[in-house]
Parts: C-alpha cells; structure tokens; sequence
C-alpha cells in the first residue's frame, strides 16, 4: 500500500497513540518525520525519539509525553501544507499559534525549525503543521 502523505500519517500515528494513552508509537523513518519529531521534542510536546534499525527498514520511536496527572500535553496536531495544496509564509506572516501557546513546524532552507525560531532569524518557509 502506498501512502500519498506519510507525515501526515506519522502525526495521526503520534495524536492516536496519545488519545490511547500509549507511552510509544513507532512509525517508518524519513529524514524530515525524524527533523519534525526533533522540533516536538525542542519545544516539548513529546519526551524523545529515537531511530530503530528494524528489519526491512529503519523506523521512528517516539516516547509520548503526558503532564503530572495523565492529561494529554498535545491537544490538536492539524496538518497544514499538504502535498496538493503547499502552503509558504514569510517570517513576517508567520504569526503565533494561540498568541503563543502552541507553535508551528516550518520547514525552510536550513532545516526545520519551529515559528519561533523562524521568526526570531527571520526566515520563512513550506508550514508542515500546527501544535496546540
């Protein structure tokens, strides 16, 4: 089966394991899933990743992460840019998810950063997804 949008899937893969109340999902590796998960673990929506060197190909596992009586720390996770409608920002139209509560995952010419970061060096870039 092929999939016309795996990050897509890797987020619905990371919202159904924290509405299970899992405490890891694993999803197929990609170059920009692992940059994605990073940016969630730098502005810390999950605990951490980490890349298995499973058979027949390497995979993504992500340590969920819950606040001190077992509520959810992500609320929403909404794909943005899709791969049949793109979607760019400025840094200057990159404006504050929830005046600053949830943060957007931009993918720009130096990596993947949060909107925070790119609003702070002043970059824009492809938004992938929203966080709240």
């Amino acid at each position: 089966m092929s999939c016309s949008d795996p990050i897509a899937d890797a987020l619905t893969i990371i919202r159904n394991g924290l509405m299970a109340g899992k405490e890891t999902v694993r999803f197929p590796h990609s170059g920009i899933k692992e940059a994605v998960c990073q940016v969630l673990v730098d502005e810390g929506y999950i605990k951490r990743t980490d890349v298995m060197d499973t058979k027949p190909a390497r995979s993504i596992q992500v340590t969920l992460k819950y606040g001190p009586e077992g509520q959810d720390v992500v609320n929403n996770i909404k794909r943005i840019s899709t791969p049949g409608c793109r979607v760019y920002k400025s840094s200057d139209e990159l404006k504050p998810v929830i005046g600053g509560y949830g943060i957007a995952v931009v993918s720009t010419s130096k990596g993947v950063f949060s909107d925070r970061v790119c609003r702070a060096q002043k970059i824009g870039g492809e938004v992938i997804c929203e966080i709240r």
